[in-house]
């Protein structure tokens, strides 16, 4: 069973899908990505988790972002489920559901956790970058859905700090303020931050977001 760090190279490896056969890295080209696993085939709180990451597509799409999915369900599971969530979340889910039924895939991203379940996936999710970089880590019990409004915002939050020197803080949303790096000198702030910025302390100094 795989340990996986942030800054990792996220494992790769070939799985049938609800729409075909993928090579995840060969998949995720130059995007980024989102891989986020389920307990198991038609159980609530999946159905509208799947759901409402369908209706988060333009969001994604204008981000760079495919979403993958895992079930430890096969295929035709999967695509059965998959009407069901069409019709009850009112949306298509078009993006692919991993058949994970030898959880070869389960195992290498270490999402099964025997003292919650020994069979079934908690919910795990990975946002990997275009180097294939695993950048954030987030693990839920099976009994919670996932909140997407904060995965889309960590995912502004890492686009953002991976091109310009700063960080985000505590509650940040796109269009926020955002923290200097404590690595930029104040000779180096009119230039890098040209919007200017506010010093509350010397490690403490903000700068309208650069990138807007």
């Amino acid at each position: 069973m795989s340990v996986i760090r942030l800054g990792d190279v996220a494992p790769n490896f070939i799985a049938q899908t609800s729409l075909g056969e993928i090579n995840f890295h060969e998949w995720l080209g130059d995007s980024w990505g989102i891989l986020f696993s389920h307990p198991a085939d038609y159980t609530p709180v999946c159905t509208t988790e799947l759901g409402t990451v369908a209706k988060y597509k333009a969001e994604f799409e204008k981000r760079n972002v495919k979403t993958i999915a895992l079930s430890v369900d096969g295929v035709p599971s999967h695509q059965g489920w998959i009407k069901d969530i069409n019709e009850t979340q009112n949306t298509s889910v078009d993006f692919p559901i991993i058949a994970d039924e030898d959880k070869k895939v389960s195992n290498l991203y270490d999402m099964i956790h025997p003292n919650a379940d020994n069979n079934l996936t908690v919910r795990s999710v990975f946002i990997i970058d275009p180097d294939k970089k695993v950048k954030l880590i987030i693990v839920y019990p099976a009994s919670t859905g996932r909140n997407f409004d904060e995965l889309v915002r960590v995912i502004d939050s890492l686009q953002l700090t991976a091109y310009h020197k700063v960080a985000t803080p505590a509650n940040w949303k796109k269009g926020e303020d955002c923290v200097i790096s404590p690595a930029v000198s104040n000779e180096q702030i009119p230039d890098l931050f040209p919007k200017g910025h506010k010093e509350v302390k010397p490690y403490l100094r903000m700068t309208p977001q650069p990138n807007l």
